[in-house]
């Protein structure tokens, strides 16, 4: 009954499909690109986070926690439908109901999940605040130390990675994975959407800057960007 809600604010045109609410930020850009690297039919719907859609109680139907993405599959486990939030457990569901851009073995797979693990835990959050600190709440703050905080920690994360992706072609390996989905969204944030090249001296982290930029030439990226977009 609840998810009635859902679809009388958000009515599916094809609700055979997955259905995911949504915005293009980073978070919303990993999840349609995992549905577009893996083929899945799909429907998006715009969650426009600047209009507090995500407070509504509609939307909260779907995610209690109210933030984007979320995604309902018609087509769940056992054959009934499941609503999903959190972008990380999203791509860990859409890897396991496809097989694809994730290993099957349990040393892989464990190898996969502690650096999907290390996107929410650390990428997200931390490259998050800097990018809020940095460009959006510069009238609002003008005190240097959260620029300097999260300059300093978001170019240590950097650092993790490029030293990892100096032994790696990509974050798995030679294998494309949801890792590098989940992860890529934000390093391209630092330049696309924050304009903080410079400041942090992303030119430095050249492994990264070569990941990058295989990551975000594939095609599935560059539709996954449009996806949800104002």
């Amino acid at each position: 009954m609840q998810l009635q809600l859902v679809r009388e604010r958000w009515p599916a045109k094809h609700p055979s499909f997955i259905q995911l609410y949504s915005m293009n930020t980073p978070n919303g850009i990993k999840v349609a690109l995992a549905l577009e690297e893996m083929g899945l039919k799909y429907e998006p719907h715009l969650i426009n986070i600047l209009e507090d859609d995500q407070f509504t109680q509609a939307f909260k139907v779907i995610n209690p926690n109210s933030k984007i993405p979320a995604l309902i599959d018609p087509n769940g486990p056992d054959d009934h439908p499941i609503s999903l939030m959190e972008s990380g457990a999203i791509l860990r569901y859409l890897a396991d109901k496809t097989g694809e851009f994730t290993p099957l073995d349990r040393a892989g797979r464990s190898a996969c999940d502690q650096w999907l693990f290390f996107q929410v835990g650390h990428i997200g959050p931390m490259f998050g605040q800097f990018g809020h600190f940095f460009k959006y709440a510069v009238e609002s703050c003008d005190h240097p130390y959260p620029v300097q905080r999260y300059t300093n920690e978001t170019r240590r994360l950097l650092g993790v990675l490029d030293e990892h992706l100096q032994r790696h072609e990509y974050m798995l390996g030679e294998s494309y994975s949801i890792v590098d989905m989940a992860i890529v969204p934000w390093v391209e944030a630092l330049t696309s959407a924050y304009k903080a090249a410079e400041h942090l001296q992303l030119a430095d982290f050249t492994s990264v800057t070569r990941w990058e930029a295989i990551c975000t030439a594939r095609p599935a990226y560059q539709r996954a960007r449009q996806v949800c977009a104002l």
